[in-house]
């Protein structure tokens, strides 16, 4: 089978925006937390840029590869924590497709703290119905969704900064 140079393309820049969310997820794996699930959410900055500039598809290729790659990284392939952010990533995948839908007033960072409170929510649910006491979960919500808040806020900022400045590079290129 003959794979298009578009193809190819398509492929080489999701892989290469992949490399790089993955790495950043092992910098943050590295990073000591205060509670267990309250990560900066560092490679979610380049899911946002891969939805803004590609679309929703790429973005879901990257998100996918990077949990699995990172899961396979550091040896939680199939352990609670790949399961956990699994869930965390399709719940907020589906978010972003709905959101990507929306009126153009959505950019980068809503998408942030869209996708990072859906990535709570997702998590949530599972740990609920699999791993902790509802209880438990209840108390830990507001903790881990004003962290969702602020991380979100703060990835959809960087991806805005980024996606400003790699625009401005871009539209200067063009003027020579």
């Amino acid at each position: 089978m003959t794979v298009s140079p578009i193809e190819r393309a398509r492929d080489v820049r999701i892989a290469r925006y992949a490399a790089i969310a993955v790495g950043l997820a092992m910098a943050e794996a590295a990073l000591p937390s205060p509670l267990p699930g309250i990560k900066p959410g560092l490679a979610n900055v380049v899911i946002l840029i891969v939805l803004a500039r590609h679309g929703w598809a790429e973005a879901a290729w990257v998100s996918v590869l990077r949990v699995v790659v990172t899961s396979l990284l550091t040896g939680q392939l199939f352990a609670p924590g790949f399961f956990l952010a699994g869930g965390g990533a399709l719940t907020s995948l589906v978010v972003l497709w709905v959101a990507a839908r929306l009126p153009s007033q959505f950019g980068p960072v809503s998408h942030g703290v869209l996708g990072a409170c859906a990535h709570v929510t997702g998590q949530l649910a599972l740990a609920s119905g699999w791993l902790v006491p509802t209880q438990s979960i209840a108390v830990l919500a507001p903790i881990l969704f004003t962290a969702a808040v602020l991380s979100g806020l703060a990835t959809g900022i960087a991806a805005a900064e980024l996606l400003h400045r790699g625009r401005h590079r871009l539209d200067l290129a063009h003027d020579r």
